[in-house]
């Protein structure tokens, strides 16, 4: 067996990162993956603006019971007059602020004279109300590094510094199989000896969820020449990825079929769930083939096929882990790293899903994350264990 680290070491280091980009408008750069650094050229806001619908005035310039001659009126998208010293300028939220002003009195704390052309100012305080150039953005800002996945609010940064088009990295083409007689498919009928193929449907969407074009090559049978034609189908992809037939079963053709189609150096992982593991190739095509028991599938594609998806898009690895509190204990010792599926209690302890077999992909469904227990370790109550947070890595 393998540890984690030296299976993504292997894998990471035989594989070159996919270097195609192409430019794309910002509506359809949404989930994508930038090919560039973003650095702004532009200040937001460009220029002091103000923040309240009020009066924009020198506050140093006179008494606190001073009436200010109301001189100018500036909404949002017009620039106006230089301030005359005594004198305040009506103006809107996001306006942009006049030069000479340096305070703007929200209306609230205004009082205007009868003929509503002066005004009177009461609990402001010098630079009120001000948002000033570039306090959100600077000339020269690093904002997103190469790799980033761009989210909605990105694509509104993105639009703030007048980007309309960014380079991104061409989705990268997977293709799926699944291996097994005894798999069925949703909405067929059941028969003896089968189960409905939870993990097509599973691995599928967790690639698209990662912006991948999936190439699904549907279900080969527990055959050696079936399994080398459909794995080769897939051989013109980014990376091929089956679930099942990986063990040691008879029945389990995935080793045989890479050794006839391309190479396996990889083949068991020194964790729980997931230990059967192949990797190789399929012609030039890089190959990884996961268990076939769900929980595994999951657990395996967070910790090896996703820092692999990151690799060849350029992608800096992510930091996977929080540390909490156990309210568990646990007396026996594995000789393989834990993933114990977990949930956080209300007292901010990690409370373990009753049944941890790689079969009961329920326990994902309830679990917030994968807790980690290395090697040979045991668990008390109040020990602090690295938890893989889902909502955080499962699909981003």
């Amino acid at each position: 067996m393998q540890t984690l680290q030296q299976t993504l070491d292997l894998i990471l280091s035989s594989v070159e990162p996919i270097t195609e980009q192409r430019k794309t408008g910002l509506i359809d750069a949404l989930g994508h993956y930038l090919a560039e650094d973003i650095v702004s050229t532009v200040a937001v806001p460009p220029a002091d603006n103000s923040a309240m619908d009020g009066y924009a005035l020198t506050f140093n310039d006179g008494t606190p019971d001073q009436w200010y001659p109301v001189t100018q009126t500036i909404n949002a998208g017009h620039t106006g007059a230089v301030l005359a010293p005594g004198t305040a300028a009506r103006i809107f939220t996001g306006a942009e602020v006049p030069s000479g002003a340096d305070t703007v009195a929200m209306q609230e704390n205004c009082e205007l004279s009868d003929d509503g052309q002066a005004v009177r100012i009461r609990d402001t305080q010098p630079g009120d109300n001000i948002r000033r150039q570039g306090q959100d953005i600077a000339i020269g800002a690093p904002l997103f590094a190469r790799g980033h996945r761009l989210t909605p609010v990105d694509i509104g940064m993105l639009a703030s510094i007048g980007k309309a088009e960014v380079n991104i990295t061409r989705p990268l083409r997977v293709a799926i199989v699944s291996t097994g007689d005894e798999l069925q498919e949703p909405g067929e009928k059941l028969h003896s000896g089968q189960i409905y193929n939870s993990n097509r449907y599973l691995l599928h969407t967790a690639l698209q969820s990662l912006n991948c074009t999936v190439m699904d090559l549907g279900r080969v049978q527990d055959d050696l020449e079936s399994t080398c034609q459909t794995l080769l189908r897939g051989s013109d992809c980014d990376l091929i990825l089956s679930t099942g037939g990986v063990s040691v079963g008879d029945a389990d053709f995935i080793k045989a079929a890479l050794a006839k189609t391309g190479a396996m150096t990889s083949w068991k992982l020194a964790i729980k769930p997931g230990k059967p593991l192949a990797y190789g190739r399929v012609g030039t095509a890089p190959f990884v083939g996961l268990p076939g028991n769900p929980v595994a599938v999951f657990v395996t594609f967070l910790l090896v096929v996703k820092p692999l998806l990151n690799h060849l898009r350029q992608r800096p690895p992510a930091t996977l882990n929080r540390p909490f509190p156990s309210g568990f204990k646990t007396t026996k010792t594995s000789n393989r790293t834990q993933y114990l599926r977990v949930k956080i209690n209300a007292q901010g302890q990690i409370e373990r899903f009753g049944n941890q077999s790689s079969g009961v992909l329920s326990s994902l469904s309830w679990a917030d994350g994968l807790a980690v227990v290395e090697a040979g370790k045991s668990v008390t109550i109040g020990d602090f264990l690295p938890v893989i947070l889902l909502n955080d890595h499962a699909y981003n």
